[in-house]
């Protein structure tokens, strides 16, 4: 028995020791920048993480609510206004944020998605993710059904219309400049001017 521990250590050690060389030399000759796209091996460590990290407990749980079409309507507007800066809308992962994640946002429409159980998913809403950009959203006291209402949304994401995503545009969390953009035209729509030329007339 102890002759099979050590031909294991003789051959892991290695393995180990050249990873860290490499993951060294690689640092030093590229920096650590997030910047850089993430190779296989730190895709695979993120994979492993959230693996490890999952209670074998949370992955046999079963969603407790409905995918009924109010229950998508309501996990749908939370989506917009709070998951979609990352994930996109459609869940694609394509907005700025989510391309500059470390490893970027996934595609949650995808197979290594979609396989997840509905106890898994809930789990890395409530918990997150390490050594990603996925933080935990669950706290102590906190209504576990919005989440379970998410992991519904998740599983719709594939067969998402257009018409769901034209309303969900409308959800969107608006920035400073949008937001003064469309007061603009609203004035301008009422019978005013818009702000900007009424300031340069003033003065």
């Amino acid at each position: 028995m102890r002759w099979r521990w050590f031909l294991a250590g003789v051959i892991v050690f290695p393995l180990i020791a050249g990873a860290v060389t490499w993951l060294v030399l690689k640092t030093r000759t590229d920096g650590w920048s997030a910047r850089m796209p993430p190779t296989r091996f730190e895709a695979w460590l993120a994979a492993e993480a959230r693996s490890l990290s999952m209670p074998a407990e949370a992955i046999r749980r079963m969603n407790p609510v409905s995918g009924s079409p109010a229950v998508l309507a309501e996990a749908r507007a939370h989506w917009a206004d709070h998951c979609a800066i990352c994930h996109a809308n459609d869940g694609s992962g394509d907005t700025p944020m989510g391309k500059q994640m470390f490893p970027p946002a996934p595609d949650m429409r995808q197979p290594p998605t979609q396989r997840m159980t509905d106890g898994e998913l809930f789990y890395v809403i409530e918990n997150g993710i390490r050594l990603t950009g996925m933080p935990g959203w669950g706290a102590a006291g906190d209504d576990e059904q919005d989440s379970w209402k998410l992991v519904r949304f998740i599983r719709h994401l594939p067969i998402l219309t257009a018409q769901e995503l034209l309303e969900m545009e409308t959800l969107n969390p608006k920035s400073p400049e949008e937001l003064k953009e469309e007061q603009a035209e609203r004035e301008f729509l009422n019978g005013g001017q818009p702000q900007e030329h009424a300031i340069h007339q003033h003065h």
